[in-house]
């Protein structure tokens, strides 16, 4: 069998490791715990917040065991990475409420089956009292070495805390409470976390022995091929929570990736095989148009995230919008698909097709127009075309009574939601 270092590699996803010839021994070897941690900040992860997650997913594939830490004490404080300012301390409530959706996001992409476990840091770090923590952890830490990490140096000018300071402390507790008690080797993280990883591994040294076998691998930092950052659209954030970004709209953001990044996102977010990816790419070099490559990023992204039933629907939409057969669309894949196009509300009395276009909904500035445009058949309602001025338009006969859809043209769509 391949060792997973080396597919990892082969799909871009190794940035550092602190020892690569000792992890890639210990992985021949047996069986591994490894662990990746995300803080309760937010009540959904996003799409960034996968990159880590793929990489023990993989693991978990390949027969290791993932350990999640849902960071319910370093949650409560803030991590200084990435950012230029402290960040804004959220209530206990909240971040409770938080850790609750994200252990659910987890279960959904890791299953229930215990080949994975998600833990608590507040489960042990809230035992610690402050004398016990600065004898019993903070005599291992040097201030010059901690003020070097990059994670603290690039604030330094506009300043930290020493609340944020100490979170480096934290996180390398978090390895050495693993190692001990969960069989934790190897900790996962982003390009930015190299500092605190490496501090855990010195800690589980100084701690255990400097015979310790404990590794830390960290992540390319993902940018598009335009420089900026990976996981960002206009709209904002793509969020795992389908509340926040609906299937369909999850899908989309998939379909839509550059020729230049899509062969390096299907290594990195499917479990797709070297041979087929490797022939996608050689298809999207022959026929770009065709955006095959597109298509089965999308696919799998978006069945790991949110199952078989969301491609099919997302699919369906995706048709039905390029055909104009809207009509054969639920009211749930009405709701998803049509989200971020033009809607009006309107009342469920019947109106002719006429002042339904005009008065009711604005979708035609005068009646003379509205005229013009049914008889040359540019309207369609809910996917069929009306040319005949006096139709009556009946609010309740379509999309269990929720919705009637304008298509004005070949590729203007309207909303219309019934109050």
């Amino acid at each position: 069998m391949t060792n997973i270092i080396d597919d990892l590699k082969w799909r871009g996803a190794v940035n550092q490791e602190t020892d690569e010839e000792g992890l890639y021994k210990l992985i021949d070897e047996k069986s591994i715990g490894l662990y990746a941690g995300i803080d309760p900040t937010g009540d959904s992860m996003h799409v960034g917040h996968l990159i880590p997650f793929m990489i023990l997913k993989r693991f978990q594939l390949a027969g290791h065991k993932p350990v999640i830490i849902i960071g319910g004490a370093t949650g409560s404080i803030g991590d200084p990475s990435g950012k230029k300012s402290e960040r804004t301390l959220q209530s206990m409530d909240q971040i409770k409420k938080n850790e609750k959706a994200l252990t659910k996001q987890m279960e959904d992409l890791f299953g229930k089956d215990g080949s994975f476990e998600i833990v608590n840091n507040r489960d042990w770090l809230s035992k610690i009292s402050l004398l016990d923590f600065l004898r019993d952890y903070g005599k291992s830490f040097n201030v010059n070495t901690m003020l070097n990490k990059e994670i603290v140096s690039s604030r330094l000018e506009a300043g930290i805390s020493y609340t944020e300071f100490t979170y480096q402390i934290l996180q390398s507790m978090d390895f050495l409470h693993l190692y001990k008690n969960n069989q934790v080797q190897l900790q996962i993280g982003g390009a930015d976390q190299w500092g605190n990883i490496t501090s855990g591994i010195e800690l589980i040294r100084k701690s255990e022995g400097y015979e310790a076998k404990a590794y830390g691998l960290t992540i390319p930092l993902m940018l598009k091929s335009d420089g900026t950052k990976f996981g960002k659209t206009a709209g904002g954030a793509v969020w795992l929570d389908p509340e926040k970004t609906t299937p369909y709209e999850f899908y989309q953001f998939w379909m839509n990736q550059d020729d230049r990044d899509v062969i390096k996102y299907l290594k990195y977010f499917t479990f797709l095989g070297h041979d087929e990816i490797e022939e996608l790419e050689e298809k999207t070099k022959e026929n770009p148009k065709a955006r095959e490559a597109q298509r089965r990023l999308a696919e799998n992204v978006t069945e790991f995230v949110h199952g078989k039933d969301a491609v099919v629907e997302a699919e369906n939409i995706t048709k039905a919008l390029f055909s104009g057969e809207v009509a054969q669309l639920t009211t749930d894949e009405i709701e998803q698909g049509f989200k971020n196009m033009p809607s009006v509300e309107i009342n469920n009395e019947k109106r002719n097709i006429i002042e339904f276009l005009v008065d009711d909904t604005s979708i035609e500035d005068s009646r003379r127009r509205a005229r013009e445009d049914v008889a040359n058949g540019a309207i369609r309602i809910n996917g069929e075309k009306v040319i005949d001025v006096e139709t009556l338009i009946d609010p309740n006969n379509s999309f269990d009574g929720k919705f009637v859809i304008v298509r004005k043209g070949k590729k203007k769509y309207f909303l219309c939601r019934v109050k």
